[in-house]
């Protein structure tokens, strides 16, 4: 019997039952969103089942929601089950105020570069990363800059006259 979304999320929902929540499906992609502390419980599980397989961490990646109050990052993983060919995303939250998220190393190595990366870009704490550090910005970068926390223009520059600009 072939794997469709139906019976993936049927077993998801078995198994963590109203904890999995935000069930939709964009673009024929399964798509929830789980609890922070669960994370890692449902990646072993969709992992270890041997009817779900998902055993190939896509892409992992941050998103930063400015407007949802306590729960203003978001990671957001893509999975693959490669032997039949399907995908599913899915999305926790965090505070911005404490951006901790259980890390993904020890179920997929490639989450340790994604994760670092994330980290890099918008400051969300992988605990238990083996090396957690910056991986594309500089070391002394003291902010985050995906984040949507900064002006979009410098307000000290000097090079710009605002009558050249219309304003």
């Amino acid at each position: 019997m072939a794997l469709t979304n139906e019976i993936i999320q049927q077993r998801l929902t078995e198994k963590f039952g109203d904890q999995l929540t935000e069930w939709a499906m964009p673009y024929g992609m399964l798509t929830f969103t789980a609890a922070a502390s669960l994370n890692l419980k449902v990646m072993q599980f969709l992992f270890d089942d041997e009817q779900l397989r998902f055993r190939f961490l896509t892409d992992l990646t941050g998103v930063h929601y400015p407007d949802r109050k306590g729960e203003e990052l978001s990671v957001v993983y893509h999975l693959h089950n490669m032997q039949d060919n399907v995908r599913l995303r899915m999305k926790i939250y965090v505070p911005v105020a404490k951006p901790d998220v259980f890390t993904a190393t020890k179920l997929y190595a490639g989450a340790n570069w994604m994760e670092r990366e994330t980290f890099d870009f918008y400051g969300i704490n992988f605990v238990g990363h083996p090396n957690l550090i910056r991986i594309l910005n500089v070391d002394e970068m003291d902010y985050f800059p995906m984040r949507k926390e900064y002006t979009l223009e410098d307000p000290q520059r000097t090079d710009k006259d605002d009558e050249m600009f219309g304003r």
